[in-house]
């Protein structure tokens, strides 16, 4: 992308922005985009804008009467002796059934033309895009500010692609990432800099960002040429810097959501430097995050180096403040267990009275979740943390293509099957729901960020009237 581009990207973005406020709309097309609309949609409560209104115009009416009292209230007197002059002359020219209803709708015009001229002044200067009114944007925040606080625990593609359908019901999202990455370009970084991998924080701090396509394609984007520099992710260069200028991990993100506009947040499990490692069923031990999945064996034990490591406090207390908890969808072994290794996360999980939902992967991993079921899955959180963690499980309703499953069938991947008896005797809910993504060129499988999304929102809504 050229930098000329930039402009014309954000022009489209803003309105995509605009099409989406519009579809969420309870008002009818014709009414949707019509100026007496708009202005009807000031009158919406809690805006924290009509208020002010009324003060300030309470606030010219004292300083007027305070000067007709300072001045002997000698202007007031001729001002309203002359008002009743000119009215009695209006009267006698024109019947008041006339001239009244006439100044009156002057005295409305006049109104509704100096507060649209302001508002409009106001909206050049927040959104100079110019593709959006300013109110559709006071009543999203006020929506979305008025969100569940959601708590999800992931890491890797899957985490992301949940909290990008997330942000368009909640801005008080929080997703807690594994830090336990030592491949590609944040292993690199991690091996030679010595900071914590980056590359699974880039991607979720790209998804919760207002300009995200935009964003996206910039935190994504890897250098192909340059001394050092071939392989490396920008957001993974971007994140690094930050870290050596804030100090820590933590402020880095801080600061970078701020620099990004991000609509939550975003915090390491740990700040530890963890290292995974896993003991297979044929007696091996393999280190490294990046190793376990090449190792092509069977997973009988994981954990970290080093043990019990100590959480972010901020994760915690996210978790325990949360009104709703999801963990996953994402890499099994790789992504979403090596967050419960942190030992005060999965107490948090397991102490919170939130909702708790996990969101299974629909297609086995190899050289992880190999001929997995459901139940499985779940087996296999519960031995890592040693309790329970959550109360039901999402689960891919329809089969993919043929074309898809002959696709990941050579790759030794196959659809994670439901063993609905063995997961109720786990104690957990089955919740089925058509969230599967097929892209009909690739064949390739990944959950739908809207429809995934709308599906946990709508339980939420249910679990929370049980």
């Amino acid at each position: 992308m050229s930098i000329s581009s930039l402009p014309k990207a954000l022009r489209v973005l803003a309105k995509a922005k605009q099409v989406f406020v519009q579809s969420r709309s309870p008002y009818p097309p014709s009414l949707r985009n019509g100026r007496v609309h708009q202005w009807f949609k000031w009158l919406a409560p809690g805006l924290l804008v009509k208020r002010w209104l009324l003060i300030s115009a309470s606030g010219v009416m004292l300083a007027s009467l305070g000067l007709a009292i300072w001045t002997g209230m000698t202007p007031i007197f001729f001002l309203m002796q002359s008002l009743r002059n000119f009215l009695s002359w209006l009267a006698a020219v024109v019947p008041n059934y006339i001239s009244g209803p006439i100044v009156i709708a002057t005295g409305f015009l006049l109104i509704l033309w100096g507060q649209t001229r302001s508002l409009n002044s106001i909206t050049s200067v927040l959104m100079p895009e110019g593709n959006e009114e300013l109110i559709d944007r006071l009543l999203n925040h006020r929506r979305l500010n008025r969100g569940p606080k959601i708590a999800t625990v992931g890491g890797g593609t899957g985490l992301s692609h949940l909290i990008r359908g997330l942000k368009e019901y909640s801005a008080n999202i929080t997703a807690i990432v594994t830090v336990a990455d030592d491949g590609g370009s944040s292993g690199r970084l991690r091996r030679e800099i010595g900071v914590l991998p980056p590359g699974d924080i880039r991607n979720c701090l790209a998804a919760l960002a207002d300009e995200e396509k935009l964003l996206t394609e910039l935190f994504q984007y890897r250098f192909r040429a340059g001394d050092g520099l071939v392989g490396h992710s920008f957001g993974n260069l971007f994140l690094t810097a930050m870290t050596d200028i804030a100090g820590d991990l933590e402020q880095a993100i801080a600061a970078s959501s701020k620099v990004l506009a991000v609509r939550g947040d975003v915090l390491p499990a740990t700040l530890s430097d963890v290292y995974l490692w896993a003991e297979l069923a044929d007696g091996r031990r393999i280190e490294g995050e990046s190793n376990i999945t090449k190792a092509r064996g069977k997973i009988v034990k994981i954990g970290c180096t080093p043990a019990n490591p100590p959480a972010l406090p901020r994760a915690v207390e996210a978790i325990l403040e949360a009104d709703y908890i999801v963990i996953g969808p994402g890499s099994l072994y790789t992504s979403v267990i090596p967050n419960l290794l942190v030992p005060e996360i999965a107490e948090a999980i397991a102490n919170s009275q939130a909702p708790r939902i996990y969101v299974c992967n629909i297609m086995t991993q190899p050289g992880e979740t190999d001929g997995y079921s459901v139940a499985d899955h779940i087996r296999a959180i519960d031995r890592a943390c040693g309790r329970p963690l959550f109360d039901a499980v999402v689960v891919q309703g329809k089969v993919p293509s043929a074309k898809a499953l002959i696709r990941y069938s050579q790759e030794n991947s196959y659809p994670v099957e439901l063993d609905r008896e063995a997961v109720t005797n786990l104690g957990r809910r089955v919740v089925i729901a058509n969230v599967m993504d097929e892209d009909a060129n690739t064949g390739l499988i990944r959950h739908n960020s809207q429809r995934l999304a709308g599906m946990l929102l709508r339980w939420y809504s249910r679990a929370q009237n049980i």
